[in-house]
């Protein structure tokens, strides 16, 4: 089955490639319509300007918006803790790099906890309260 051509908002990769920043901006939301209004900042110069001459480029920038000019491109993206790479595509346009990279693991719980163990080994289950109070007369 043949691939269907990707468009945004009735625009093929390569007609948002050929244009300029400020037509692209009437087209995306407004979120990133104003980002672009306002300008970039430093930084998200300086990673454009970098993705102009290279295919792979780290940055913290998670706020940089994906313009045409970084399809095909990788960017390594700061998690927070490490650098992880973000292949662009096409799809992406008009979204957040930030968006891409999770900044939180998924909590994995392996076993259950110390209370549960020691109830199932007296064969009873109990609440912790109930449990107290049993140490607690021990311990008299």
């Amino acid at each position: 089955m043949a691939r269907k051509e990707f468009t945004y908002r009735g625009r093929t990769a390569e007609e948002l490639k050929a244009m300029a920043i400020d037509e692209l901006a009437l087209i995306l939301p407004s979120n990133e319509r104003r980002k672009i209004k306002r300008g970039f900042s430093p930084a998200e110069r300086s990673l454009l300007k970098k993705l102009a001459k290279r295919d792979r480029v780290k940055t913290q920038s998670r706020e940089m918006v994906v313009l045409p000019s970084m399809f095909g491109k990788t960017v390594m993206v700061h998690s927070g803790k490490e650098y992880l790479p973000v292949l662009i595509q096409p799809e992406m346009v008009g979204r957040r790099l930030g968006s891409y990279v999770l900044t939180r693991k998924m909590v994995k719980h392996s076993a259950a906890g110390v209370t549960a163990t020691k109830a199932e080994e007296r064969g009873k289950s109990e609440s912790k309260s109930e449990a107290k109070a049993e140490k607690k007369e021990e311990k008299k």
